[in-house]
């Protein structure tokens, strides 16, 4: 019995990926990852709604919330003045 092997090019599979619909996030991870095929960085992402309207806009919330908190937390600290600080160290030791 003879083995058949074919080589199969990242440029391959990007150009296969691209013209399946049926390949699950999963299986589509995996290709990806075993033969070092990447991502179009002008591909259009995909949608979790679907054509549901409803389930759209309860992901659009949730996605502004979350950019909201991100930006709050990259936000810059206050600086630290020296002087409250030094006051403030006086007065824990008072205790």
């Amino acid at each position: 019995m003879e083995r058949k092997t074919a080589v199969v090019t990242a440029a391959e599979v990007s150009v296969a990926l691209g013209k399946v619909k049926t390949v699950t996030s999963e299986e589509e991870k995996a290709l990806r990852m075993r033969h070092g095929s990447r991502v179009e960085l002008n591909a259009p992402l995909a949608r979790a709604a679907g054509d549901n309207q409803e389930l759209g806009d309860e992901l659009l919330l949730i996605e502004m919330q979350l950019m909201r908190a991100m930006k709050a937390k990259n936000a810059p600290l206050p600086q630290r003045n020296a002087s409250k600080d030094k006051i403030l160290r006086a007065l824990r030791k008072k205790k």
